[in-house]
């Protein structure tokens, strides 16, 4: 009766020797996953900025063309309205001057 009881609980041994193993293999999978997942994301870290840069470029550009773009309409609508003023300051200054001269205008 012994020798079944001895090579039971040799086989309880091996079999917890055969988890500690497994979940030793398991741990290890687990934490070099972990260390993979972690260089992955220092590299894209390191490279988000390559990735924005041609964005940003883009983005950079239209904004200046706006800017000159709006500039230039600016100065469009100022050199109008200094000319309308051109031409109305000799119309507006005879009729100044004929109603001061006529109030009854």
């Amino acid at each position: 009766m012994e020798d079944p009881l001895k090579r039971l609980l040799e086989a309880e041994a091996r079999a917890q020797g055969i988890i500690d193993a497994a979940s030793a293999d398991r741990q290890r999978i687990l934490d070099e996953a972990l260390a993979a997942a972690r260089d992955a994301e220092a590299r894209f870290e390191t490279g988000r900025a390559d990735l924005r840069a041609p964005f940003l470029k883009e983005a950079r550009g239209r904004a200046e063309q706006s800017v000159a773009e709006l500039s230039r309409k600016y100065e469009e609508r100022q050199r109008s309205l200094r000319d309308m003023a051109t031409r109305h300051e000799q119309e507006a200054v005879d009729a100044a001057l004929a109603f001061l001269l006529d109030p009854k205008l």
